[in-house]
């Protein structure tokens, strides 16, 4: 990885329909990080820094806070260590249809098939059944080693999810011109559930690359699949590191400069036009899940492990990376590509402070939080909720899940919630700021409005990536 002058000017360029960004540089500049303080000091409140965020280890602590089932019934769509298959059993009724549907007072038995999950094997039955995995079916990589019949070699390590490890490898075998190429290789876990999650992450793939053949929605590209061992393999162009440590990096704490958050942002919103296009979601927006190139320059939305099509859209409270999970999902409401808008807005809104927007330790929690920024929750959508009870009480009011400051266990508070209670404008914008009317001043006040309309409650209002990149924010307008 080269390395980088934080006073770097990089430059964007594209069609009329992506429009040129103008120059911008990494950094704030001091007396801005100045201005920035002065709004926060208005926000109280728990806050989290956006660099030392691990969303992996919050994941896993989520898992084990929640359990397979919350105390109110919630429950996760598919946990990643098991499958389901079709069985015929005796149910209570015929309204009985998923693992949320509550269980009905109705003597009368009746047979009929239904989904079970069942903990998945092992390690995945494959051609080779020598899978080299360890006891999570995580492969275990040896540094130099060659894979796919010789044609890439292993270099280094980058990391492992929940679905997967990823190596950078160079190819050392193939067409002349490719030789000495690097790339980054998905070693997909040895599991049968993760397999199938493979094959229709590479399909998703294969559709977005087919609707952009000439690669300019910033998505990632996918160049090839093989399996080795017993793994799935898939072979991406190789990027350098992700906006979690570029804000690491030259925003700690104190956030980006805000072109550069322009620059950014045009580019997701563009991602975001072609999965809409397409009928994708993405389902896991956040920064770890955006990489640039060395220059820093571009971006590309990557790791589509829980893409799916929009008709695909099962509930599942706990899709989606907590902070960046939108309401929609929490209530266990119908969504769509709106919900990869919402986790945009709070990953832009990192980018430019440092800091995350919506820190909740819970779903319950998170719903505060996002109620104390944009105000109530529509009547409409609580009663359409699946755990619409779950959170609020007949009258609407919120039921607060907090734990006690003495013994910890959580008790229950109602919070009668109305108007924010300290907006985006609030956060983002002092008061010099708010009165000037100089170019930054004017960029920041836009920016606040873009976010504000990624960040509305009800995604049928929610802006749609055709709309953001009309937005004054994103044509420097």
């Amino acid at each position: 990885m080269c390395s980088i002058n934080t006073e770097l000017i990089l430059f964007i360029s594209g069609t009329p329909e992506e429009s040129a960004v103008p120059e911008f540089s990494l950094e704030k500049a001091a007396d801005k990080r100045t201005v920035l303080d002065e709004a926060k000091q208005q926000v109280d409140g728990e806050q989290v820094f956006a660099a030392e965020y691990n969303p992996d280890q919050d994941r896993l602590d989520e898992q084990k806070r929640r359990g397979q089932t919350d105390a109110k019934g919630e429950s996760d769509k598919m946990d990643v260590d098991e499958e389901e298959e079709e069985v015929e059993e005796e149910v209570e009724d015929d309204d009985v249809d998923d693992m949320f549907a509550a269980i009905m007072e109705n003597p009368e038995k009746k047979k009929r098939r239904v989904k079970k999950s069942t903990k998945a094997a092992p390690a995945r039955a494959a051609t080779n059944v020598d899978s080299a995995a360890d006891p999570e079916g995580y492969y275990q990589v040896i540094l130099g080693e060659a894979l796919d019949n010789g044609r890439y070699q292993v270099f280094s390590t980058l990391g492992k999810g929940m679905f997967s490890a990823v190596v950078r490898a160079r190819i050392i075998g193939g067409e002349k011109d490719e030789v000495g190429k690097e790339v980054a290789i998905k070693i997909v876990r040895s599991q049968e559930s993760m397999y199938k999650a493979g094959l229709k992450e590479a399909a998703i793939l294969e559709k977005l690359k087919a609707a952009d053949p000439e690669d300019k929605k910033h998505l990632i590209r996918l160049e090839h699949t093989f399996e080795h061992r017993g793994h799935l393999c898939l072979v991406f162009e190789s990027l350098s590191m992700n906006l979690r440590e570029v804000v690491k990096r030259f925003g700690k704490d104190v956030g980006l400069n805000i072109r550069a958050v322009r620059a950014y942002a045009q580019q997701l919103f563009l991602s975001l036009s072609l999965l809409k296009k397409c009928n994708i979601m993405h389902a896991d927006i956040k920064p770890d899940n955006i990489l640039v190139n060395e220059s820093k320059a571009t971006l590309k939305l990557c790791d589509l492990g829980s893409a799916s099509d929009v008709s695909e859209n099962d509930i599942a409270p706990y899709l989606v990376s907590r902070f960046y999970r939108a309401p929609e999902i929490i209530l266990g409401l119908p969504y769509d590509t709106a919900l990869d808008v919402w986790s945009v807005g709070c990953t832009l809104y990192e980018l430019y402070t440092g800091k995350i927007l919506f820190p909740g330790r819970t779903n319950n929690h998170m719903l505060l939080l996002m109620m104390e920024l944009k105000g109530k929750i529509g009547a409409k959508m609580i009663k359409k909720a699946k755990f619409g009870d779950v959170h609020f009480d007949e009258h609407g009011a919120f039921l607060s899940v907090e734990p006690d400051k003495i013994t910890g266990t959580d008790t229950t508070r109602t919070v009668f919630i109305q108007k924010p209670a300290r907006d985006l404008r609030t956060r983002l914008v002092p008061t010099s700021v708010a009165k000037a009317n100089d170019e930054e001043s004017r960029t920041i006040l836009a920016f606040v409005d873009l976010l504000e309309k990624c960040l509305i409650l009800d995604p049928s209002k929610r802006l749609t990536p055709r709309d953001a990149l009309a937005h004054p924010f994103i044509r420097g307008a």
